[in-house]
């Protein structure tokens, strides 16, 4: 797999990346009603924000076929974001009904809400990542590569540690972050927060 920068001409194919494998890990067409506010939300901000801290993974034919995205600081990131990015997107993606429990209007509810740029951990572990593979390009290290790039920089950038968040519905997720070297650092419930020294 060759790593280079995104451009913003990737957005369309990552997008679909982030779709193809935004529902624990696996395909979220046919589980949201509109699947693309996944990349809208955990893809795009760091495309338009954080073009620097973005990079893709190209298959032989050069088409992308994974990407890691982030920040090196989580909470200077949620404040440019509420500033710039979130109130236009939460514009076009009214709040719904409260009794609406389905998974759409759970990620549109968690649209709403405010970033978590108050967790404990943030001092050790301010920068924080997205990073997603096709199917067809896991299992073959170059997650692993994709991560060692990510970790690199932010260490050559003298941050001292990055987080993530991890369904705890996707073992697949947590094991590969586990042997890259991350750690839980809370449980929240619906998943683990897991973070690494860098």
């Amino acid at each position: 797999m060759k790593l280079r920068r995104a451009l913003p001409a990737d957005a369309p194919a990552l997008t679909e990346i982030c779709v193809r494998t935004g529902h624990r890990g696996q395909d979220a067409r046919g589980v949201y009603s509109d699947p693309d506010l996944l990349a809208a939300m955990y893809l795009l901000p760091y495309l338009a924000l954080e073009p620097d801290w973005c990079w893709v993974g190209e298959d032989e034919s050069l088409a992308p076929a994974g990407y890691i995205v982030g920040t090196p600081d989580t909470r200077a990131f949620s404040a440019r974001a509420e500033a710039q990015y979130w109130p236009a997107l939460r514009a076009r993606r009214p709040l719904p009904p409260h009794d609406d429990m389905r998974l759409q209007a759970r990620l549109t509810r968690a649209l709403h809400s405010s970033p978590p740029s108050s967790l404990p951990f943030l001092d050790s572990h301010p920068a924080h990542l997205h990073i997603d593979l096709l199917p067809q390009a896991q299992g073959q290290g170059h997650g692993g590569s994709l991560m060692a790039l990510f970790i690199e920089a932010l260490r050559a950038a003298g941050v001292p540690g990055v987080h993530l968040g991890v369904s705890a519905q996707n073992p697949r997720a947590i094991a590969f972050y586990r042997h890259v070297g991350f750690e839980t650092l809370q449980d929240a419930g619906w998943g683990l927060w897991m973070g690494r020294r860098c």
